[in-house]
């Protein structure tokens, strides 16, 4: 019986190496290019080797130091997006915080019915939201405002993040809260002392969400931000593709740049982003 459970365990190994090797593949082969490109000059940049027989460092220093017109303005660009990614997760860590405790812990009238008529909102496309969201800035004159993308941001992330919240908040004891009452505690002392501390694997998680939605965001930053001083550097490498004579290797480096802060956050927060965007999703 030990010996045939073995073997199924080994078979089930097997199988999931066959599907992880395809994943993996597929998964780092672009990020493969994107280096391939970023460390060869132009002329060799589409030479189809797997390896550049002279391999430069000398893009970055080029994106480094602004020295092509397309990255006249890279780190305000990236400064920018920095900006924007943070401000976006801070507001949305606020707003959902607070309103899943309301709903969740305090049992706030119509909390449930607010929750769910703004979950409503993600059967409407993004993409069609987009012109009602630059008529709404223009009236207010947030047009090429960075702030005009950090709300449009937040609008978009918040019911995800407020839903996820909320569901990690049920799964909490209710004896806690009872606990904490009976010993004097008011509604602030709870949140702070009682529920802030339990929540923290999916407020970690949340917020890296809104940061990330954000760091990659380009249709809103496209149509929100037209000043090369105000664009995030997403639409910027947008504008790469204009010329006639891309400098592909420059782009690729500045990709590959961009790309770097993103995966540093995702690899530091790794332990909890699946615990905590799953928590509560089933229940007891």
């Amino acid at each position: 019986m030990s010996t045939t459970l073995n073997w199924r365990a080994v078979g089930q190994e097997a199988k999931l190496i066959l599907i992880a090797i395809p994943v993996a593949l597929w998964t780092l082969i672009p990020i493969y290019h994107l280096l391939l490109f970023a460390i060869s000059k132009k002329d060799t940049a589409f030479s189809g080797n797997l390896w550049p027989s002279h391999p430069t460092l000398a893009n970055f220093g080029t994106v480094f130091r602004q020295e092509h017109y397309f990255l006249n303005n890279f780190w305000l660009q990236f400064w920018n997006s920095v900006f924007i990614a943070a401000m976006t997760g801070a507001l949305v860590l606020l707003i959902a915080t607070f309103a899943a405790f309301a709903i969740s812990r305090l049992k706030a009238r119509g909390g449930r019915l607010v929750m769910n008529l703004a979950l409503f909102t993600y059967f409407i496309p993004a993409a069609f939201l987009a012109v009602p969201m630059y008529r709404t800035m223009g009236l207010y004159g947030l047009l090429n405002s960075q702030w005009a993308l950090i709300l449009a941001m937040v609008a978009i992330a918040s019911p995800y993040a407020i839903w996820v919240l909320k569901q990690a908040s049920d799964k909490l004891p209710q004896e806690l809260d009872e606990a904490a009452i009976m010993d004097g505690a008011s509604p602030l002392q709870l949140f702070r002392l009682v529920y802030l501390p339990l929540m923290m694997p999916s407020l970690v998680a949340i917020g890296t969400y809104a940061i990330l939605l954000a760091w990659n965001e380009y249709l809103y930053a496209f149509l929100l931000l037209s000043k090369d001083t105000a664009i995030t550097l997403p639409v910027a490498l947008g504008n790469f593709l204009a010329a006639d004579d891309s400098p592909w290797e420059l782009l690729m480096t500045t990709g590959l740049i961009y790309a770097l802060p993103p995966a540093a956050i995702y690899y530091a927060f790794r332990k909890y982003m699946v615990s905590g965007l799953t928590a509560g999703a089933v229940k007891s």
